[in-house]
């Protein structure tokens, strides 16, 4: 999440570096306004971010449950092993060490997987939620006039006025816009108070 922010971040001062000095050259042409938006609270606030945190944190936990699980079953045969180690000849305790081994190095390793494929679905939801952002942060800029629209986090800004600051306008307007698009999905049901049929004559 973090480097999909800071790379958002980085597109947009590298769009500033480039034209900055254009506007200062001309500012009889057009007022230089500039916003900001905290990239990182709008992502706790909008609704698709909630429901994918959400999602993931079920896959995590059933993960985790699962991987507590080969460990306690690891342990169990761990602590079996020490206690008839004794009664083992020297080849077979070298074996059953060796496959025990084996088995906490492939835990470790699984542990490890979980983790990175989890990070790499949190990355893929919010990259797509940042697509989808992308185009609402453009058309608050084009109709509050704004040239250029900051990351709060990472554009070193130290004072700005609040006005200035387009973070609640976009979790709205992007929370409205997924209520619209749901609302259109759903079809309307027949309505049963239409005239009725005629009845036949008897």
């Amino acid at each position: 999440m973090r480097h999909a922010v800071k790379s958002l971040a980085r597109k947009i001062l590298l769009r500033l570096t480039l034209v900055a000095p254009l506007a200062v050259a001309a500012p009889a042409r057009a007022e230089l306004k500039i916003g900001y938006v905290d990239l990182q609270r709008a992502l706790l606030e909008v609704n698709d971010a909630k429901n994918a945190k959400a999602r993931l944190q079920s896959i995590a936990d059933e993960r985790k449950k699962k991987i507590e699980q080969e460990q306690n079953d690891l342990m169990k045969e761990k602590d079996a092993f020490e206690k008839q180690m004794s009664t083992m000849s020297a080849s077979a305790r070298s074996e059953k060490q060796t496959d025990l081994g084996k088995k906490a190095y492939e835990l470790a390793q699984k542990l490890e997987k979980e983790k990175a494929d989890l990070a790499q679905k949190e990355q893929t939801e919010m990259q797509a939620i940042f697509a989808k952002m992308n185009p609402i942060i453009a058309s608050i800029a084009g109709r509050e006039g704004m040239s250029f629209i900051f990351e709060k986090n990472e554009a070193g800004i130290l004072y700005a006025p609040s006005y200035l600051d387009i973070t609640n306008e976009l979790v709205r307007l992007y929370n409205d816009q997924k209520a619209s698009k749901g609302k259109a999905e759903i079809k309307p049901s027949r309505t049963t108070d239409s005239k009725p049929s005629p009845q036949k004559k008897k």
